[in-house]
């Protein structure tokens, strides 16, 4: 089980993934809320129009990655990821998500993530 939410979630830091409408559109349920880093609320739409739109170069490296399941149609997920920004800034980070079975299909319905720490190189 842990691998393939953990194909999942890396589905989602893969720039070719964020920058695709189409593939963030079958990845992110309809009813999709996100609590961002940033403090603010996001929906599906916020969120496929923020990612798509991001020209920063963006690398990630995910650690302490746990699925758990929560019922037959909901498992949670939780890392953390180390987010290198254009080469300057690091970001890590503590995640979690709440992944359901919609239709056959798992899509992210929850997101949460919250900065630990933030270094610059500038």
């Amino acid at each position: 089980m842990d691998k393939f939410f953990y194909d999942l979630e890396i589905s989602l830091l893969k720039p070719e993934v964020r920058s695709s409408r189409d593939e963030l559109d079958k990845l992110i349920a309809d009813d999709f809320m996100e609590f961002g880093s940033s403090g603010g609320i996001y929906y599906k739409k916020d969120t496929v129009e923020n990612l798509s739109l991001s020209v920063d170069k963006v690398q990630f490296t995910v650690s302490d990655f746990k699925a758990r399941e929560l019922s037959e149609d909901l498992v949670q997920t939780t890392f953390k990821t180390e987010k290198i920004i254009n080469d300057v800034q690091k970001i890590i980070s503590l995640r979690s998500s709440i992944w359901k079975r919609i239709g056959g299909n798992w899509q992210m319905i929850f997101h949460q993530g919250t900065v630990v720490s933030k270094q610059s190189n500038s």
